[in-house]
């Protein structure tokens, strides 16, 4: 009994000093990838950025070319930093992009092509998901926690959003409607889908979806793997496929009929990601500046809402260790008919009959 009455005080004592040690931690350092003193000096900017280098393996070619890169890092670093003070929301953090400019960044990650008039040629394509009953959706949807979304992927420097936003959705109303999550193939689409979409050069998820029905399917990934670059179309026909029976447009900024959309599957969503906080972003409610002038494909995924804000779940396709393990919520019921970011401009979804 002694014995058991000592192992317990050793047990909270030690647990005691574990919370005195976390609790003088820097608030900011788990959140950001950095200490406020890091900022302070240029020595401890250097060690940082070494560091930074070392966790996500990067080297260059030139002495020069690392003092360029270490340049840019600490500007990056400055409207990181700048922006964390200000806002309470969100927040940013060092990533595997910290040391790209912003304009280098866009130029590489983004790549969807928007094409209105494709959508005005389907005016009769919205009614199963128009604006009825509201009052009856769920208070919360997330994809993700009924099997419905694969592994998050991770797209490159190639401008191929629009492939990895248009299989997300497939794969998961796949997942809906048999029961199988399985993992498609982005490269199919780089490859295959041409001319009205362009590889690694931008591409449309309508056009997308309209490809999949007229190829009789898309293979899956593991028989038609990523290579993050534009290849020759392949001939897999003996292998089997995953098929969609066509495609819909929710309708144009239009917050309630993407709810009702998204509350029965994932959907492929366009938004303007070209703000620099969206670079760096590390976590929380994105509630920050951005236009409505869409550049980016991504997939919405559910929705929901924390300490009062709404929020629309979003995965991206610049790898699990961007954002919130490769997602974003983003702000909804922000009063705008376009949403944050453009998100209800132009959102589509694949049908798959039973």
């Amino acid at each position: 009994m002694a014995s058991s009455s000592a192992s317990a005080i050793f047990f909270l004592s030690f647990l005691s000093l574990l919370f005195l040690f976390c609790s003088a931690l820097p608030r900011d350092f788990s959140i950001v990838g950095y200490a406020p003193d890091d900022l302070k000096s240029e020595d401890r900017l250097i060690d940082l950025f070494e560091s930074w280098l070392a966790k996500h393996k990067k080297s260059y070619e030139s002495i020069e070319e690392k003092l360029h890169r270490f340049e840019v890092f600490k500007d990056n670093l400055k409207h990181i930093d700048e922006t964390n003070k200000k806002i309470s929301n969100y927040w940013l953090g060092l990533n595997e992009f910290a040391d790209m400019s912003h304009e280098e960044f866009k130029a590489a990650y983004l790549g969807l092509k928007p094409d209105l008039s494709r959508r005005s040629e389907k005016l009769n394509c919205h009614e199963i998901f128009s604006y009825k009953d509201v009052m009856d959706l769920p208070k919360s949807v997330d994809w993700r926690k009924k099997g419905a979304v694969a592994r998050v992927k991770n797209q490159g420097q190639c401008g191929s959003c629009w492939a990895f936003s248009t299989v997300a959705a497939v794969e998961g109303i796949n997942k809906i409607v048999t029961g199988n999550l399985t993992t498609l193939s982005e490269q199919e689409l780089i490859d295959c889908d041409k001319p009205f979409n362009s590889g690694c050069n931008g591409g449309l998820m309508d056009y997308a979806f309209s490809f999949i029905v007229s190829n009789g399917g898309i293979h899956a990934e593991k028989d038609y793997p990523y290579i993050m670059d534009e290849g020759l179309c392949e001939d897999k026909k003996d292998l089997g496929v995953v098929t969609i029976s066509g495609y819909e447009d929710v309708p144009e900024n239009h917050e309630e009929s993407l709810l009702k959309a998204l509350a029965h599957q994932p959907l492929s969503v366009a938004i303007e990601a070209s703000g620099r906080d969206f670079q760096f972003y590390s976590g929380g409610v994105f509630d920050g500046h951005c236009g409505t002038d869409l550049d980016h494909g991504v997939a919405a995924v559910g929705y929901g809402s924390t300490k009062g804000l709404d929020y629309i779940i979003v995965k991206n396709s610049w790898g699990s260790k961007w954002g919130e393990k490769g997602y974003i919520r983003m702000k909804s019921k922000t009063g705008k008919p376009e949403g944050k970011c453009g998100l209800y401009k132009m959102a589509s979804y694949p049908v798959k009959k039973k």
